[in-house]
């Protein structure tokens, strides 16, 4: 609003412009009375455009009281009257007008800043009002204090509006504005308040991290984004129906500046992966699979294999909670029918979240992926030379490198066979439920025994021919009409109907024909999936055939055998951990899709 009063025949002149948008604008106008000649006068008369209250000020309602403005030696009363009763009034000079200056606001540009312009520029909206702070009040009269003309240090170009310190366009300082208020017995209605420009709004403080670990973490965070990498530790884990296969990559190429601010429980956790061999009494880290100097997402490391039983994982849950996994990993890519079991247990002990990846999709992943880094220096892939004469029988290295079309034997708990015709396109053939989990498990019933290595350890002992009929026994011979020899297996099992021989046999030979049971099947199955999809390259993986010599030569044996050495069986170092290590690729993919 515009508050003029006068005194002394209009000579001594004070405006306030609060309100007006012309807050900052020192000198922006002045006043010039017009007479009744239409020329100014009094040239003297101007107003700084700084807010200040002389002694007397009136304040007029509208502007018809503007125009009866009088008074040569006394101030003008709010409601335009003349100041003596009675009296007729005089003649006053016309009310004064306001001219506007072309004048460069300080800090600004060359245009007079007001409500209309910033309105038009769509710099200023209108709003609803904020509530009004209550007026500090004075003991004595119970009126607002005046406001200073100038706020305490400020410089001469600056106009103390409201209470803030306006300097052009800068920003005020971050407090709450003091507002002009008017006593109830005024009767006006304050006019709308426009707010502050965004710009000029107070910021919130930045947020406060609980402690420096948190901050490292963040800040470990943002340079992998920027480097298109996840924050370590980097894992991968294939949640099976036996065993639990974790892949770990450790960074060996960690600069002095990344392990000074590397946090603690990151430095806790790979010294426990990495110092250790055996993690309670089931955990075991397969030293002589490590793969070393390898390349991860622009990082040197190597890349540790640890399994341990499925029935252990809730321990191994609660021991990622202790550690306080989560707060240097949110979420953690698994694999295996495990991610969906015990996705919920995950979320609510140990506060991870678990990115849950199709098992064949990683499996062939990571089976392409180990392939082609190779083991330390050594072709990932091997097959048997001579596997029907086992003093001649050997082990040799096979490059993989163009494998399409295979055969994927995944032969786990289960057996899974798919038939790969690119990276990225295959298809289930079959499957049978006769698979490692058989062996271990009847082995566990048959011998006592209570792990897979135990079990092995039997079978390696063991005479599979005590305890299956062979087809000598029926025909007394081979069966040469067909190619059948006589050390072939007709019945697996087929001993134990007679009692004599079942108490002549031992818990080795249990655990042989077991094992060479469950083995007949698979290779008998494969066979068969590999003469219809017209593919002459089996490849056979999985934990069942971890440290499993025995069923490896017969697999050989058969796919040799049977198909007149047209099939090969193919087997691969790294056995079961594919699935892992394909869990772990997909981190960096969802890192780099970001």
């Amino acid at each position: 609003m515009l508050k003029v009063s006068g005194g002394g025949g209009g000579q001594n002149w004070a405006c306030s412009v609060a309100g007006t948008g012309l807050e900052s604008e020192e000198g922006a106008f002045e006043v010039v009375v017009l007479g009744g000649d239409g020329g100014p006068r009094s040239p003297g008369w101007g107003c700084s455009g700084i807010l200040g209250a002389a002694s007397g000020v009136g304040q007029p309602k509208a502007g018809a009281r503007a125009r009866r403005l009088a008074g040569e030696r006394q101030g003008v009363e709010e409601e335009g009257e003349p100041v003596g009763e009675g009296e007729e009034p005089a003649r006053h000079p016309p009310a004064p007008a306001l001219r506007l200056l072309n004048r460069k606001p300080l800090g600004g540009s060359g245009e007079i800043r007001t409500p209309e312009n910033d309105l038009q520029r769509g710099g200023l909206s209108r709003g609803p009002r904020a509530p009004r702070p209550a007026a500090s009040m004075d003991d004595g009269g119970g009126q607002p204090e005046p406001s200073a003309p100038h706020a305490p240090g400020a410089s001469p170009g600056a106009a103390a509006v409201n209470g803030l310190l306006h300097n052009g366009f800068h920003s005020p300082p971050i407090q709450p504005p003091r507002l002009c208020s008017r006593s109830p017995a005024g009767g006006d209605a304050a006019p709308p308040r426009l707010p502050l420009l965004p710009e000029l709004q107070p910021q919130p403080p930045p947020p406060q991290h609980d402690s420096p670990a948190k901050k490292c973490r963040l800040r470990r965070r943002m340079d992998s984004g920027r480097k298109n990498r996840p924050p370590f530790p980097w894992f991968g884990m294939d949640i099976g129906g036996t065993l639990v296969k974790l892949v770990y990559f450790e960074p060996k190429d960690i600069t002095a500046e990344e392990e000074q601010e590397e946090v603690e429980n990151l430095k806790s956790i790979r010294k426990y992966l990495t110092s250790n061999t055996a993690y309670g009494k089931t955990g075991i880290r397969d030293v002589h699979l490590e793969l070393k100097n390898l390349t991860m997402s622009g990082r040197k490391g190597n890349l540790h294999f640890i399994r341990f039983p499925s029935c252990a994982m809730h321990r191994f849950i609660q021991m990622g909670s202790e550690k306080n996994f989560s707060s240097l990993h949110t979420t953690l890519c698994a694999t295996g029918g495990g991610a969906f079991k015990f996705e919920e247990d995950f979320r609510m002990i140990a506060d991870l979240q678990l990115h849950k990846l199709d098992e064949l999709d990683c499996l062939i992943q990571g089976l392409l992926y180990v392939d082609s880094v190779g083991f330390n220096g050594k072709p990932e892939c091997y097959y048997f030379e001579n596997p029907t004469n086992p003093e001649l029988c050997q082990k040799k290295p096979y490059c993989l490198d163009n494998p399409y079309p295979m055969l994927l034997v995944n032969m786990g708990s289960g057996v899974s066979i798919l038939a790969v015709y690119s990276k990225d396109n295959y298809k289930r053939v079959t499957g049978t439920s006769l698979g490692g989990g058989t062996f271990l498990g009847l082995c566990c019933l048959l011998t006592g025994c209570e792990t897979f290595e135990e079990a092995l350890e039997m079978a390696a002992k063991g005479d599979s021919t005590n305890v299956d009929k062979l087809v000598k026994d029926i025909y007394g011979g081979d069966y040469e009409r067909f190619g059948l020899q006589g050390s072939a297996v007709a019945s697996s099992f087929g001993n134990m109907m007679s009692k004599e021989k079942r108490d002549s046999i031992s818990k080795e030979d249990l655990a042989r024909a077991t094992l060479v049971t469950i083995t007949n099947n698979i290779g008998s199955i494969a066979r068969m999936c590999a003469l219809n999809e017209n593919i002459n390259r089996v490849v056979f993986v999985g934990n069942f055939l971890r440290i499993n010599m025995v069923s490896m030569k017969l697999l050989a044996y058969a796919m040799d055998f049977w198909s007149k050495g047209q099939l090969k069986a193919l087997f691969l170092e790294h056995e079961g951990y594919f699935g892992a290590v394909g869990a772990l690729l997909e981190l960096f993919k969802m890192t780099s899709d970001l």
